[in-house]
């Protein structure tokens, strides 16, 4: 068997291509093309603690976000509320549940300088087995998928940030999907759903406290 060996071309080409990325200032990031407005921010949280906090400042970090204190001419993230929810999805001939459901719901806001702010809310959904012989494992098995979840919620955040470049570069935080501003009437009426998905997130927070 020969074995293939690199050329001196190859490996000098290879050197190139390296110094050329590097003196055009190109780096990797994370997963997402966060725009060059949003590199330094701060960021805030109804609960400077939780678990969701820690989760989304590391992903931050990880996409080269460069965290700071706020100030009025510092873009914000700010986390409004979290809450998880389940529902039966099946039961047992005995009328025990079966399968669950659970419904991971943030709340967040996004504040530019001069530009605007816009409340934005995302939720991810997984299912699992309530096996009532297994309480150990099941309740193992539900702090995973809550993990899980808040992890993916925090890559929807920083994913929905990267889509805000179109709205930077309009000037505006009220953009529609197609990129158009949109009218004072439909402002007024994302205003007041962003009010009512404020007070459902922190009506649905205050709940799991209590229990």
């Amino acid at each position: 068997m020969r074995l293939t060996q690199s050329s001196p071309f190859q490996f000098s080409l290879v050197i190139l291509l390296v110094s050329l990325l590097s003196a055009c200032g190109f780096h990797l990031r994370g997963d997402y093309d966060i725009p060059d407005a949003l590199d330094t921010m701060s960021f805030t949280s109804y609960d400077e603690y939780s678990t969701f906090t820690r989760v989304v400042k590391r992903q931050l970090r990880m996409n080269e976000i460069n965290l700071v204190t706020p100030a009025e001419n510092v873009p914000n993230l700010t986390l409004v509320s979290e809450s998880i929810s389940e529902r039966t999805l099946s039961l047992y001939q005995n009328t025990r549940a079966a399968e669950k459901e659970l419904t991971f719901h943030a709340v967040y806001r996004v504040t530019i300088p001069e530009i605007g702010d816009k409340t934005f809310t995302t939720s991810v959904t997984r299912s699992y087995l309530d096996n009532p012989l297994s309480a150990l494992a099941k309740s193992v098995e539900r702090d995973m998928l809550e993990d899980e979840m808040r992890k993916l919620a925090a890559s929807q955040i920083i994913r929905q940030m990267a889509r805000l470049k179109a709205n930077i570069e309009a000037g505006t935080m009220n953009l529609d999907k197609d990129g158009a501003k949109i009218s004072t009437k439909e402002m007024a009426q994302q205003e007041a759903d962003r009010k009512a998905q404020e007070k459902v997130g922190s009506d649905l927070s205050n709940s799991d406290s209590v229990n």
